[in-house]
């Protein structure tokens, strides 16, 4: 009675609140019209409610009837699953025994082809890799079939496919002697495919424009190798691509590419110059230097040495050349003793001789230091290499070998600027001596005649 007291108070307050603005005049609810609203809204939700229980009543029959041929479904399926595990043994049985039955049919048979699945799968993975599959792809998929289908108990080659495994190895061995050409697809610099004349030496080497190729095996393409092997290679494999006929040289590859593999990857001349490091770089720069100095020194002393040459065929003294300054002497000086004479010619003698002999100091001088520069970028290599060595230890060798190779470099560097360097001081400085040796023989005759008229 509370509660419905309370929900009288709130129905007449939302009531007022709701028709307060509209009209003064409006007729409020009275307790009597409420109360017959709540009855009728109470009917239709007892009826909503009978509705509804209908419904679920319905449903749940139907979920029986669901539940009740599902069941009988699943002893359908259990029954069909007896049924056939019975007549899977049933098979298992029959299957093992045509299994003894092919076995004691085959015979010897057996044995002759397991023999041709190993050799179908060895030929397969050879035929994969050879360069003859270059110019004759797809042989080694019909290897790999074999040996699948040999692999497999069920079937059986026929003769048909050891007639084709015969042809085929056949056809490898005959392929090896020959030098074939025909025209492929090669991928060149820059990574574009051209079509080129290829010519396939036997199972060895590829080559095509004077370029040995290589054979990719996993996308049957033929590529340039980035980096041919050195001119003396390379022209005799042009020589071969040019031949239409006869004998021609050509440098061959045993292995089927490794050693040309090895081949490529070795150090160039200019690589093993960039291996010196710093030490290399000076080297060269002095060598350069002393090679420079040298030219104009041939030059010099021989344009020099014609001219005293030419001054010994004039008793004329001219002043362009060191032998027409000294005889010069005798006549700035005609009337001294010749003791005077003597010692105004070897001043001469003397100022000439720097002109004659420049530079050829520094070219012995760098003659000395290049080895001792080879050899300090050789002894700081070695450091290296042993610091390398402490810190990653020997377990590569090749780590400790390249380091000393590098090492040494510096040291071939050294000698061959110093060797060379040596001739040609050697031979600079005897030219020179020789220069200065006419002056001095000129001088003494000069001496030699004064004397003569003093007497």
């Amino acid at each position: 009675m509370k509660l419905f007291t309370q929900m009288t108070k709130m129905a007449l307050f939302v009531t007022s609140l709701g028709f307060a603005g509209v009209s003064t005049a409006a007729e409020t609810m009275d307790l009597d019209s409420l109360l017959k609203t709540l009855e009728n809204g109470k009917t239709v939700q007892s009826a909503q409610n009978k509705q509804r229980e209908q419904e679920f009543t319905s449903r749940q029959n139907q979920q029986v009837q669901m539940l009740n041929d599902t069941t009988a479904k699943r002893n359908q399926m259990l029954v069909e699953s007896e049924r056939l595990e019975t007549q899977f043994e049933e098979n298992e049985v029959k299957l093992a025994n045509l299994t003894d039955t092919l076995s004691k049919r085959m015979g010897s048979l057996k044995e002759l082809f397991g023999v041709l699945q190993q050799v179908a799968g060895d030929s397969s993975n050879k035929f994969a890799t050879s360069v003859v599959s270059a110019e004759l792809p797809g042989r080694s998929d019909f290897m790999d079939e074999l040996a699948q289908k040999m692999g497999s108990t069920s079937k059986l080659a026929s003769i048909e496919d050891i007639e084709k495994v015969w042809y085929e190895l056949q056809r490898e061995m005959t392929e090896q002697g020959k030098v074939s050409r025909f025209n492929s697809s090669v991928i060149v610099e820059g990574g574009n495919k051209a079509e080129q004349e290829v010519v396939r030496v036997g199972a060895f080497n590829l080559i095509s424009q004077g370029q040995y190729l290589e054979y990719n095996p996993g996308t049957n393409t033929l590529s340039a190798l980035t980096r041919q092997p050195v001119s003396r290679y390379t022209a005799t494999a042009a020589d071969l691509q040019d031949a239409k006929s006869g004998v021609v040289q050509f440098a061959l590859d045993p292995t089927g590419g490794s050693i040309l593999g090895l081949l490529v990857q070795a150090p160039d001349t200019s690589e093993q110059v960039h291996q010196g490091g710093a030490v290399g770089y000076v080297i060269l720069g002095v060598g350069l230097l002393a090679l420079l100095i040298a030219i104009e020194r041939f030059i010099s002393l021989l344009l020099v040495g014609g001219k005293i040459r030419r001054q010994l065929k004039d008793s004329v003294a001219r002043d362009d050349n060191p032998l027409g300054r000294v005889m010069k002497v005798k006549d700035d000086y005609p009337h001294v003793a010749y003791d005077t004479l003597e010692l105004k010619l070897s001043e001469a003698i003397l100022r000439e001789m720097p002109k004659i002999t420049r530079n050829l100091t520094l070219i012995k001088i760098i003659s000395v230091v290049a080895p001792l520069l080879g050899l300090l970028g050789t002894v700081t290599g070695m450091i290296n290499t042993f610091q390398a060595i402490t810190l990653f230890g020997t377990g590569d060798p090749k780590l400790m070998a390249g380091g000393i190779s590098q090492a040494l470099v510096t040291t071939v560097l050294g000698l061959v600027v110093a060797i060379p360097t040596v001739f040609i001081y050697t031979l600079l400085n005897t030219r020179s001596k020789g220069l200065l040796l006419i002056l001095q023989e000129q001088s003494a005759g000069i001496i030699a005649e004064r004397s003569e008229k003093g007497e």
